[in-house]
C-alpha cells in the first residue's frame, strides 16, 4: 500500500495520466537540458515511479560509473522518504532493487546495435527482463536516425519503453510547439519530449511533445537543491 500511495502522489501523475505512464509501450521519451541541469535527476524520479510499481528498469549510463547512479537512486529515494516521513526506507530500497539493473558503458565503446544484443543476452539468459530502457548520455548525431529506428522497432516488439536524455545547445530555448534543432532529426520518432530550463530559483518542465495538456510549460520543475519534483509555486 505503500509504494502505491506514492506513486499515486508522485507529481509525475500531471503529466501523464493518474493511472497511465508518459508514454505507452512501444514509445520513446526524451529529456531536453543543457549540460548540468537536471536531467539525471528526472530520469532516476522516472525510474523510481516505474520501481514502485514492480516494473523491471534498465538504466543505462555512458558517463558515470553504477556506483554514481547507485548514489542518485539512494540520494533521491531518501528524499522522498524525507518529503513523506516514511519510516520504512529499507524495506522500500530491497524490494526496488530486484527490479532495477545498471549498466555503465564508455560512450566511445557504445553504440545502439551494441546496446540491443546487450539486451537480448540480459534477456535470453534470463538475467534481467526490462520493461522500462533509460539510456542516460546518447550523443544523438546526424547518424543515429537509422539505428534509433531499428531500436525502437526492437521496443515495439518487445511491448517496452525508452526513454533518453538529450544535451541541447547552450543558446537553443525551445518554446511551445518549437523543437531544437539538435533533435529535431529525430523528433518524429519520439512521444514524448520535456524540456528543462532554469527559471528564476526553479528549473521549470516544459512539454514539447505528449501528454500533457498543451504544449508549454507544465505545472512542474525541480527544486535545485533538492532534484525533486514538485509542483509549482
Amino acid at each position: 500500500m505503500l509504494a502505491k500511495d506514492l506513486v499515486f502522489r508522485n507529481p509525475l501523475r500531471l503529466i501523464g495520466e493518474e493511472t497511465e505512464d508518459i508514454i505507452s509501450n512501444g514509445g520513446f521519451g526524451a529529456l531536453l537540458a543543457r549540460a548540468g541541469v537536471g536531467k539525471t535527476a528526472l530520469l532516476v524520479q522516472i525510474a523510481l515511479d516505474n520501481l514502485l510499481r514492480n516494473i523491471n528498469v534498465l538504466h543505462i549510463s555512458l558517463n558515470d560509473p553504477v556506483k554514481k547512479i547507485s548514489l542518485w537512486y539512494e540520494q533521491i529515494l531518501r528524499n522522498i522518504v524525507k518529503q513523506y516521513n516514511i519510516k520504512q526506507m529499507d524495506q522500500l530500497s530491497e524490494t526496488m532493487l530486484s527490479h532495477r539493473f545498471i549498466m555503465a558503458i564508455d560512450v566511445e565503446d557504445f553504440s545502439i546495435i551494441k546496446l540491443e544484443q546487450r539486451l537480448k543476452d540480459l534477456m535470453e539468459q534470463d538475467v534481467f527482463n526490462p520493461k522500462v530502457i533509460l539510456v542516460d548520455g546518447l550523443p544523438f548525431s546526424e547518424s543515429i536516425r537509422k539505428p534509433l529506428y531499428d531500436f525502437k522497432t526492437l521496443i515495439k516488439e518487445k511491448a517496452m519503453q525508452a526513454w533518453f536524455t538529450v544535451r541541447i545547445h547552450r543558446h537553443e530555448q525551445p518554446e511551445p510547439n518549437v523543437i531544437p534543432d539538435s533533435f529535431s532529426h529525430i523528433e518524429d520518432l519520439f512521444e514524448s519530449a520535456i524540456y528543462l530550463h532554469p527559471q528564476g530559483k526553479e528549473i521549470r518542465l516544459k512539454v514539447l511533445k505528449g501528454k500533457g495538456s498543451t504544449p508549454g510549460d507544465s505545472a512542474l520543475c525541480l527544486d535545485p537543491s533538492s532534484m525533486m519534483i514538485k509542483i509549482n509555486s
